[in-house]
């Protein structure tokens, strides 16, 4: 890959964060959630994907006591393919490990299963099931925690 950054994202990202909702999401995150996550909840913690000087991915957690909810994992259809996703899911679990978080929770539609493949990646199992989760479509959604004391899969 030629040049791969992933870093913290900041309010200069809000509008970045916002395309990559509309393109990836049927039902995205509007510009002020994104806002309000970067500049005001105190959970949130985002990084941003840039290739090349471009962004073309992000992905969201929250930070409560000692587990790590991730909210969105987000990657331009042009750019899915090249482990991306993979590199930000293990720069945020990384970081976030050493803050202190010891469990990983995700939601992601029953469908996507390159999704739940990504996430079975870095140890994450299904665990339950929300039904009905999705608005735009009604599809359920499966729960996923993370098993951190199994060693990572290739």
């Amino acid at each position: 890959m030629s040049n791969l950054v992933i870093r913290q994202a900041d309010e200069t990202d809000i509008d970045a964060i916002a395309r990559l909702e509309e393109i990836c999401f049927a039902t995205p995150w509007s510009r002020e959630s994104i806002r309000q996550e970067l500049t005001e909840n105190k959970l949130a913690f985002y990084v941003i994907a840039e290739l090349d000087g471009e962004i073309v991915g992000y992905a969201g957690m929250w930070l409560v006591i000692d587990e790590g909810h991730i909210t969105n994992v987000a990657v331009l259809p042009e750019h899915r393919g090249k482990h991306i996703a993979s590199a930000i899911i293990a720069v945020m679990i990384e970081f976030t490990e050493g803050q202190g978080i010891k469990r990983f929770t995700l939601e992601v539609r029953s469908s996507n299963e390159a999704a739940k493949g990504l996430y079975r990646k870095f140890n994450f199992k299904e665990e339950g099931l929300r039904k009905g989760y999705y608005q735009d479509n009604g599809e359920d959604a499966v729960i996923m925690w993370r098993d951190p004391s199994e060693p990572l899969k290739n």
